[in-house]
Formats: C-alpha cells, structure tokens, sequence
C-alpha cells in the first residue's frame, strides 16, 4: 500500500508541477507528499524530480518512470472497476471549474443529477470568469466557452456556442437600428472589460466569395463596461445600449421581444463550449463520465431552451 502511495503521489505531482496542488488535491499537507516522494527516490535509488523554491521539473529517469506508472495505475483502476458492483463505478473527488455566469446558469443545475448517477464522486465546483491553469492548480476539468487556443490541453467539443448583438426596442428607437458593424461606432456599446474574454473583440462575418466570408473583429467603445456579463445583461435589459451576448444568455429574451437582434446578417459563424482536461491519457474514470455526461445533456434539442434559471 505504501509503494502504491507513493506511486500515485509522484505522478499526482509530475502532472501538476507542484507538491502544494498535488497535496491540496488528495486533502494532505505538502510536507506528508514530500516525504512519499523521498521515501520513493531512496528505495528506487534514482532522482525523479528537481524540485526548488519556484519549480519542479522531471529528471530523464523520472519522465521514462512516469509513462510507466500511469499505465499501471490505469490499469489497477481498470482492474478495481471490472469487479465492482455494477460493473465500471467511478469513484474519487472531481475538481471542475467553469465560468462564472454559464457554471451558474448550465453546469450547477446538473452537478445533482450527476452526483444521483455516480454516489461515490465526491465534487467541487469552481465559477470563476479567471482562465485556471488546471494542472498547477489541481483542478480536473475545465468548461470553457469560446475560441479554443492552440495550448498543450486537451479540449473535447461539448456544443456550439453562438454570439449576437442586442438591444432593446426602446434603445433601438432613441438611436436607430445599425445596418453594418461599423455603425457601432455612433452607439452606445455595452463592453466586456474582463481580460480573460473577449481579448479580440467583437466578431462579425463580413459577405464575400466563400461561404463564410471574411471575419471582422471590432472593439467598439461605449459609456459603460464592466468585468461581469449579468451586469451587461441588466444594463442592456435597461436600454442603455447594445450589447454582444450569447445565444444561451439572451435567446429567451429575443423569443419574448424583450431584447431585439441586430446585425444578423453579419453574425460570426459559431465557437464552441468545450470541456478541457490537461492531458488525454490516462483520464480517470470520473473525469471521462462528467464529460460524457455534460455531452449528453448539452446535445439534447431541448436543453437550451429548459435550462433557464438564475442567468448569467
């Protein structure tokens, strides 16, 4: 059992670069993962890590040693999961993150309903409109929204994800309706100022030879930003001007004539809702369970439209 622990300790901190978010993960101090690593090094009679002040970083033996031991943990989980009740039982804490407004509105209401399916998960939710660094800080999987970057995660494409520009009638009448992005320009335009999201701007699909056209991204100027969508969304539900939101904020609005669409014909073509781990092997059982889950839900035609809480 020891040399399991240990086993699992080195690779919990391989993985995340760090003994604090390795020992935060399991619920250990850092000093009770320090010792199973120097436990592991002594009997093994080999250095894996360097580990300073700022950093750890694998030694030659130590990322030959860790291909080796994740295999083998994923095959005892395999191994524990073919003999439990019921067949393959997940099992063990999941950490997830999501952003603040979309977690609250699509991914708390479902966390109940996952842990009725999976009793021996454990779960922690995170909403934060801050981009996590999942491996340093210990977290499993990350729901985001938006343009997946070129990045060393993994992200698996949960649904799409479509931006308009709206406002209210009572706006529109005051100030005119604009026909091209550029009219933004004389308008009141409500701004995201948060620097984790929409860092190019707003996105428009200009007419041309292809069947997508060319993509516009504007950052239009206005009276009012603010760090949190829910604000923008009220502040556009006042009137105070137009905003750029998504489909799954303001689809009910638009349906009921509260909110009216504008600039249709120059909309972006859709992004995507992602689900993003830090690496695609030797994902545990419930990590793969949660994003199966999540696909499953968000691919239902009725979701979107039942899912509408507290927004966001």
């Amino acid at each position: 059992m020891d040399k399991l622990k240990q086993l699992e300790s080195f690779v919990s901190v391989a993985t995340r670069g760090s003994l604090t978010a390795a020992a935060r993960a399991e619920g250990v101090a850092p000093a009770i993962m320090g010792r199973r690593l120097d436990g592991l090094e002594e009997r093994l009679g080999v250095k894996l890590l360097v580990r300073t002040t700022r950093r750890i970083t694998l030694t030659h033996e130590g990322s030959a040693f860790l291909e080796d031991c994740q295999r083998l943990l994923a095959e005892i989980a395999s191994a524990e999961a073919s003999v439990s009740a019921g067949g393959v039982k997940a099992s063990g804490h999941l950490r997830i993150t999501a952003p603040a407004g979309f977690g609250r509105r699509h991914v708390a209401p479902l966390v109940p309903r996952f842990r009725e399916l999976h009793g021996d998960v454990t779960l922690s939710l995170n909403l934060s409109d801050r981009v996590v660094d999942l491996a340093p800080e210990g977290f499993d999987c990350a729901v985001r929204v938006g343009d997946f970057p070129d990045s060393s995660l993994v992200g698996v494409r949960l649904a799409d994800n479509r931006r308009l520009c709206v406002a209210t009638p009572e706006y529109l009448a005051r100030h005119g309706t604009p026909q091209h992005p550029n009219d933004l320009a004389r308008l009141h335009c409500l701004i995201l100022s948060s620097e984790a999201s929409q860092t190019r701007g707003w996105a428009f699909s200009l007419p041309g030879d292809g069947a997508r056209g060319e993509l516009l991204h504007i950052r239009p100027a206005g009276p009012l930003d603010c760090t949190d969508g829910q604000v923008l969304h009220d502040w556009c539900l006042r009137g105070l001007g137009i905003a750029w939101r998504s489909t799954w904020e303001v689809d009910q609005e638009v349906a009921s004539g509260r909110l009216v669409e504008v600039l249709a014909p120059f909309a972006a073509p859709p992004n995507g809702i992602y689900a993003v781990v830090p690496q695609r092997k030797h994902l545990p059982l419930r990590v793969r369970l949660w994003i199966d889950f999540l696909k499953h839900h968000y691919a239902q035609p009725g979701f979107w439209k039942r899912a509408h809480g507290d927004t966001a």
